[in-house]
């Protein structure tokens, strides 16, 4: 601690409990005879922590809240602003992000809540990695008081029989939905985003509440690793990195100019492109994992996992996975100049000329046609990245 008049260690903590190493930000409160922090672990990094009565395992990310009477086991991680109470376990790499509130909940090994989450009373498994885990979609809440005052609502996602081996198929709870306990859940279930369950769902390989506006009541089979159409999925992925290559393009060559000038706008210039840059790896990487995905997933509908219209999906999946070592190589080229020089000429030509206080003004200033140039130069380069997918 390089300040540790920030912390506050209660008299209670033993101190033999803390191991050497551990992290503690500005803001962290220790209390309890309890306690125990192994190695590696920080408490504090997002924002105040109080830590009572709790035990952490090695290499323990707790970044920001309130726990009480918890375990965390190596490697478990949660965001800022959890609310954890007595009766939780979180096993090694399970965790959660920011605001999620846990009470009486087991985590397994790998099982990731999202953000702003209310997971109370309920046990969950699935999945065999860190890549293959069960997942709890953000602003998900599992009901578990009712109506006559009780709480005998406990629910089990996964079991503990198979899931403590850890190589059961994930279990995902779509985001923006609710579990009304106590319900059981297979291994290998999918519940579609939005969708209050309210029945033991115990068909594997199933999803439940899917059919868009009106929830289909009957599970639909969901083999896990088998996908669809892709040819959407790609190019809606192309479009959205052209884009953000537009932005680049536009902070590298546009911005600059009011920028540069005032040391603190061209800091935040430079790193907005560092930042862009991180983005563009991101999305490589997403797009890589999906087409290390292919060969499994045309495997399945090949066995006739895809019912009607699989012939069609083959296809599309086989033209991604062929495509994608060209695809993947034209991604990381920088944009060429010459990509919509014309456009370019044209709006620069009047960009210079500009007379503003700060780029927002400047911007409002365009005229019509610099305007529908720089949207034409723009544009041009959105399109050469969605259409790359298109070629050979």
């Amino acid at each position: 601690m390089h300040a540790p008049e920030t912390v506050y260690v209660d008299d209670s903590i033993i101190p033999e409990r803390i191991a050497p190493g551990v992290v503690l930000y500005p803001g962290v409160r220790l209390t309890g005879d309890k306690t125990s922090i192994g190695p590696k672990s920080v408490i504090g990094k997002e924002g105040p922590v109080t830590l009572d009565s709790c035990q952490l395992g090695h290499g323990v990310a707790l970044k920001g809240g309130y726990a009480r009477g918890c375990v965390m086991l190596d490697g478990a991680e949660v965001g800022s602003g959890a609310h954890i109470r007595p009766g939780t376990i979180i096993e090694e790499q399970a965790g959660g992000a920011h605001t999620v509130g846990f009470k009486q909940t087991i985590l397994l090994s790998y099982v990731t809540a999202g953000s702003l989450i209310n997971f109370c009373d309920c046990l969950m498994a699935g999945g065999t990695s860190r890549k293959n885990h069960s997942e709890v979609g953000s602003s998900y809440i599992h009901f578990n008081f009712t109506p006559h005052g009780d709480k005998a609502t406990p629910s089990l996602i996964g079991d503990v029989p198979r899931g403590v081996l850890l190589d059961q198929p994930p279990i995902f709870l779509g985001g923006q939905g609710g579990l009304v306990g106590p319900t059981r859940i297979a291994f290998g279930v999918v519940i579609a985003a939005g969708v209050i369950q309210r029945k033991d769902a115990l068909e594997a390989g199933c999803l439940y509440g899917g059919g868009g506006a009106a929830p289909s009541r009957a599970p639909i089979p969901y083999p896990l690793g088998r996908y669809g159409a892709v040819d959407r999925l790609v190019r809606n992925n192309l479009i959205y990195y052209g884009n953000i290559q537009a932005l680049q393009v536009w902070y590298r060559h546009v911005r600059m100019r009011m920028m540069r000038p005032d040391p603190f706008r061209e800091a935040c210039r430079m790193g907005a492109l560092q930042q862009l840059d991180s983005v563009l790896k991101e999305r490589l990487k997403r797009l890589q994992d999906l087409a290390e995905k292919m060969p499994a997933s045309i495997e399945q509908l090949k066995r006739g996992a895809g019912g009607t219209g699989s012939d069609a999906l083959i296809a599309q999946q086989e033209r991604f996975a062929a495509r994608w070592p060209a695809i993947r190589e034209e991604l990381k080229r920088p944009v060429p100049e010459g990509i919509g020089a014309d456009a370019c000429k044209r709006f620069l030509a009047e960009w210079q000329n500009v007379q503003a206080e700060s780029h927002v003004e400047a911007v409002r200033a365009l005229g019509s046609d610099a305007r529908q140039a720089a949207t034409e130069w723009l544009q041009a380069i959105v399109d050469r990245v969605a259409g790359v997918n298109d070629h050979g």
